[in-house]
């Protein structure tokens, strides 16, 4: 075939492929409003960065006297993003067909975006004051960090919650699509999962982070440390959306940790305060207070050469 007989073919290829989108209805979002624009919202998120820790990220040279104005124009640029992406979120939510509609119900989600904007960026500072106590709780638990700044400036699991404790601030405004977007972002970049709707506690550490899973229904209390791997997830997600609206994953209580690729299901499933989690441990039943829950320690088999004797030893190890 030459390159003529190729583009004979075009008019066909193009009809079939039409065809194809027109009987999945899944696959497509046609004659329906906006959607939100993955790509204003990662902007977003890195604007936000600038706003949580200052000076670490984007514009250089901050003092306290130019530092007004700075953050102004930031929150100046983030005012008409949010909105924008906000008033998209809801009309979705809402199935508004047209994208040119301005009936009472686009006029409604208009002003329901400027007051979850507004409630946003009041929520600010306590989001600030919760990172500030992540950040002390990564540089406390690391003997590796030299500083502050270097947690802030490199951990992933840092970035990760940070991107999460916003995310949350709009799932708890119920807006759609945005917050999941948002965590997502953090996903891809650092492999670490937090679903926006999880309720994490102050002084939360997740150390190296890839392949850590964080349900939507986790409730995680205070000064809990994660390791990579760690998995917080549901019994039965066969189930879906049979399950939607119900606590399907586990309470961590005060002063957890959880050591790496252990994995713990269940909305019933409660870790006691003060308890530390072995490594590669499954669990799917609560744990009381002030325990220590470890796998089956590894054996190690001898054989001598020439000899059918061998003995088992366990491993005498602490995590």
């Amino acid at each position: 075939m030459d390159r003529s007989e190729l583009n004979a073919q075009l008019p066909s290829l193009v009809d079939a492929v039409v065809k194809s989108i027109g009987s999945e209805p899944r696959l497509q979002h046609l004659n329906r409003v906006y959607l939100p624009n993955r790509d204003a919202i990662i902007e977003s998120i890195e604007k936000l960065r600038q706003c949580l820790f200052v000076g670490y990220f984007g514009a250089q040279g901050l003092t306290s006297e130019n530092l007004p104005y700075r953050v102004g124009e930031l929150i100046n640029e983030l005012k008409e993003t949010l909105f924008e992406q906000v008033r998209y979120c809801l009309r979705y939510g809402r199935q508004i067909p047209g994208i040119a509609s301005e009936g009472p119900d686009c006029e409604e989600c208009d002003r329901q975006a400027a007051e979850i904007v507004s409630a946003f960026f009041r929520r600010l500072p306590d989001v600030r004051e919760m990172l500030a106590s992540d950040v002390q709780a990564a540089f406390d638990s690391d003997p590796a960090a030299q500083s502050t700044d270097e947690t802030i400036l490199c951990y992933p699991g840092l970035f990760a919650i940070a991107v999460q404790r916003l995310a949350h601030e709009f799932y708890n405004l119920k807006v759609p699509l945005l917050p999941r977007i948002m965590t997502e972002h953090a996903h891809s970049l650092t492999g670490i999962d937090i679903h926006p709707g999880a309720k994490l506690g102050k002084s939360f550490f997740i150390d190296h982070g890839t392949g850590v899973v964080i349900g939507e229904t986790t409730q995680i209390g205070d000064n809990v440390k994660l390791y990579q791997g760690v998995t917080l997830g549901a019994v039965a997600p066969a189930f879906g959306q049979m399950l939607r609206d119900q606590k399907r994953h586990p309470t961590i209580e005060d002063n957890v940790t959880i050591y790496a690729n252990s994995t713990i299901l269940g909305g019933e499933t409660v870790i006691g305060r003060n308890t530390t989690i072995g490594g590669n441990v499954f669990l799917t039943t609560s744990v009381p207070e002030y325990n220590v829950v470890n796998a089956e320690p590894p054996q190690l088999r001898y054989r001598q050469r020439g000899k059918k004797a061998m003995r088992n030893d366990v491993l005498d190890f602490q995590i």
